[in-house]
C-alpha cells in the first residue's frame, strides 16, 4: 500500500491508491479482523476433527513430535537437539554481526560478494553469504531449493538477457529501472502469471477432492478413508480404539459454546464493518459486509481442503477479494488499494481458520482442552496484534524496507499491488508482448502441475514446482544459490550419516535461521541510534578500479 512500492508500480500520483504504514492503523486494523477467523469456524470444530476425521497432516506431525518429548528416550533426544540449535544459533548471531562490521552503505559487504564475477553478479548470481537462507535451504525439500534455482536460471539467465536486447523495439525505459512499461513489467507480470496458474490449479485440486469427500460425508457415508489416500477403502470401519476414545472424550469435554462463536463474530464484524471505513476512505461498509458472508464460507473450504492435503490456499482467496471487491469498486475510486484493504481482511480470515483447526487437531492427539486452546489463540492473536506490527515498525525504520535492491526487498508487496492493478485498470498498461508470455507461463504452471500429478512419482519428484520457480522471476536466483548450499550440506550429511541428519539438520538449520535474524533487530536498534558501520566492502572491476586510484592520487 506504501508509496513507495506504488513508485515501483508507477502510481505515486494517485493518492487514493497509497497508504503509507503506520503504526497506529496497522495495530487498529489487525485488532478489527485477527479474531473473525477464531470465530467463524468453532462451530465445526467436532464435525472437522471427530466426524470427518480430518488428517490435518502437519497438525498430525507437530502431535506426535510434543508427544515424543514426553518419554524417556525422547526428553533425552530433545536436549540434544536444544544444544545444536543453540550452537548453530550463536554461529549465525556471531556471522551476522561479523559481516556488519563490512556494508556501510549499499552495495558494500559480503551479500554483494561476486561470487562468480562481476557479469554473473549483475544478473543476480552470486552467493551472499546469508546463513538465513542457507538453513531454509536444509529445511526445504530438494525439489523446492532446485526448482527456485531453476526458475533464477531461466529469467535471469536466458529470459531478461534476451529481453533486454528487445530494447527499443518491445519496451522503451531503462531496462535496470523499475518502470513496468519497462523490463521490470516483464519480471513482474510473468512472475504474477505462474503464481496465478499454480494457485488456480491447486483450487481447482483441492476443490475436486473437497466437494466428493463433503457431499460423503454429509450422506453418512461409511467409507473411513479420506480421498487423498493411496490405501482402498473400506467397506466396514474399524473400530474405534481406546486412545481414540479417550481423544473425543477430552476433546467434547470443555465445550466452548456455539452462540458464544456466534455472537463475537456477528460482534466483531458489525464494529469492523463500521470502523474499517475509517482506516480505508474508499473501502466502502457494503463491501465489507459481503467480504464477512462470503468469508465463513471461503474459510471452511480452506480448512476442509487443508485438512485433506495440507495446503492452505489463503492466497488464493486473497487473490479472488483482489479481482471481485477491488474491480467493484474501479480505478477511480481507489480500486488498487480497496482491494489490498479486501485481500488483507479475507486472507486474515481463512488463514487463521485453517490455522485453529490444525492446532485443534493437535490438541485433540495430545490430550489438550480445546477450551484452553482457544483461550490461549485468542490471547495469542492479541498479543501478534501488538508485538507483530511492533518488529515490522522497527524494520520499516531501520531498513531500506521494499527496495528491490536492499537486503529486505518484499517482494510479495509489489507482486500484489500490481496484481491489485491487474484486477482494477486490466491489461492496458503492459509492454509489448507481455501479456502473451503471460499466457505462455499461466498455460506452463498449469501443465507443469498436470505433469505432476499424472506422472509416475519416481518421474514426478524431478519435476519442478511452478510456484517456486515464479519467485525469483522478480527477486533473482541469489537466494536460490544459497538454499541450494543449504541442499548440498544436508545431501552430504545424509550420505555420510542418514540417522543423524534426520535427527538434528532441522535444528541446526533453525538455529541458522533464528542466529541470523535475531541479529537483526540490534541491527535495526543501531541504525535508529546513528552508528553506521565503519567499513564498506565492494568489488569493482580492473578498469573502475584503475580510474578510483588515479582519482583518489590525483
Amino acid at each position: 500500500m506504501s508509496s513507495k512500492i506504488a513508485k515501483q508500480a508507477d502510481e505515486q500520483s494517485d493518492p487514493k491508491n497509497i497508504k503509507d504504514p503506520s503504526l497506529g492503523w496497522i495495530i487498529g486494523f489487525l485488532f478489527l479482523v485477527s479474531f473473525l477467523g477464531l470465530f467463524c469456524l468453532v462451530p465445526l470444530r467436532k464435525i472437522m476433527i471427530i466426524d470427518y476425521k480430518l488428517v490435518y497432516p502437519s497438525g498430525t506431525a507437530t502431535a506426535h513430535l510434543i508427544n515424543g518429548f514426553h518419554t524417556p528416550a525422547g526428553a533425552k533426544l530433545a536436549k540434544k537437539q536444544v544444544r545444536s540449535l543453540g550452537k548453530f544459533f550463536s554461529l549465525s548471531f556471531l556471522w551476522g554481526f561479523f559481516q556488519w562490521f563490512f556494508k556501510s552503505s549499499d552495495g558494500c559487504g559480503f551479500e554483494s560478494f561476486p561470487t562468480f564475477g562481476l557479469l554473473a553478479f549483475k544478473n543476480r548470481f552470486y552467493f551472499n553469504f546469508d546463513a538465513t537462507y542457507v538453513g531454509v535451504g536444509m529445511i526445504c525439500p530438494y525439489i523446492v531449493n532446485l526448482s527456485v534455482l531453476f526458475g533464477g536460471i531461466l529469467s535471469w539467465g536466458v529470459m531478461w538477457p534476451l529481453i533486454r536486447n528487445q530494447h527499443g523495439h518491445w519496451y522503451t525505459p531503462d531496462p535496470d529501472s523499475s518502470n513496468l512499461h519497462g523490463l521490470q513489467g516483464y519480471r513482474v507480470f510473468i512472475s504474477i502469471a505462474m503464481i496465478l496458474g499454480d494457485g488456480l490449479y491447486n483450487f481447482v485440486k483441492v476443490l475436486c477432492r473437497t466437494i466428493p469427500a463433503l457431499i460423503s460425508q454429509i450422506r453418512g457415508s461409511t467409507a473411513t478413508t479420506l480421498p487423498i489416500s493411496d490405501s482402498p477403502i473400506a467397506d466396514v470401519p474399524p473400530a474405534i480404539t481406546f486412545d481414540d476414545q479417550r481423544r473425543t472424550e477430552v476433546f467434547l469435554k470443555d465445550q466452548i459454546p456455539n452462540w458464544v462463536a456466534i455472537v463475537c463474530y456477528i460482534v466483531v464484524a458489525v464494529v469492523s464493518t463500521f470502523t474499517l471505513p475509517q482506516i480505508f476512505n474508499n473501502l466502502k461498509w457494503y463491501y465489507i459486509v459481503v467480504a464477512y458472508i462470503v468469508a465463513p464460507v471461503l474459510a471452511f473450504c480452506n480448512a476442509y481442503g487443508c485438512g485433506l492435503t495440507d495446503w492452505s490456499l489463503a492466497s488464493t482467496y486473497g487473490k479472488l477479494a483482489i479481482f471481485t471487491i477491488g474491480a467493484w469498486a474501479g480505478a477511480s475510486n481507489g480500486g488498487v488499494l480497496v482491494g489490498l484493504a479486501a485481500c488483507g481482511v479475507m486472507m486474515s480470515i481463512v488463514a487463521t481458520a485453517s490455522d485453529l483447526m490444525q492446532d485443534f487437531k493437535t490438541g485433540y492427539m495430545t490430550l489438550a482442552s480445546p477450551r484452553s486452546m482457544f483461550v490461549s489463540q485468542v490471547i495469542g492473536t492479541g498479543m501478534g496484534c501488538i508485538i507483530g506490527p511492533s518488529v515490522f515498525w522497527i524494520f520499516f525504520k531501520a531498513f531500506d524496507l521494499g527496495n528491490p535492491k536492499s537486503a529486505y526487498p518484499a517482494p510479495y508487496a509489489a507482486i500484489y499491488r500490481n496484481i491489485s492493478i491487474l484486477g482494477v485498470d486490466g491489461l492496458s498498461s503492459l509492454p509489448k508482448n507481455c501479456l502473451t508470455l503471460c499466457y505462455v507461463f499461466f498455460a506452463a504452471a498449469v501443465l507443469i502441475n498436470l505433469a505432476r500429478d499424472v506422472t509416475p512419482k519416481k518421474v514426478s519428484k524431478f519435476i519442478p514446482l511452478p510456484m517456486a520457480m515464479a519467485i525469483p522471476f522478480y527477486l533473482g536466483p541469489y537466494f536460490a544459490i544459497d538454499m541450494c548450499v543449504g541442499s548440498l550440506v544436508l545431501f552430504i550429511w545424509e550420505k555420510i550419516d542418514k540417522k543423524k541428519s534426520d535427527v538434528f539438520a532441522p535444528a541446526v538449520a533453525s538455529g541458522l535461521i533464528c542466529g541470523e535474524g535475531i541479529w537483526a533487530l540490534p541491527e535495526a536498534v543501531l541504525a535508529l541510534a546513528g552508528v553506521n558501520p565503519p567499513i564498506c566492502m565492494k568489488f569493482l572491476s580492473k578498469k573502475d578500479n584503475d580510474k578510483v586510484d588515479a582519482f583518489l592520487s590525483s
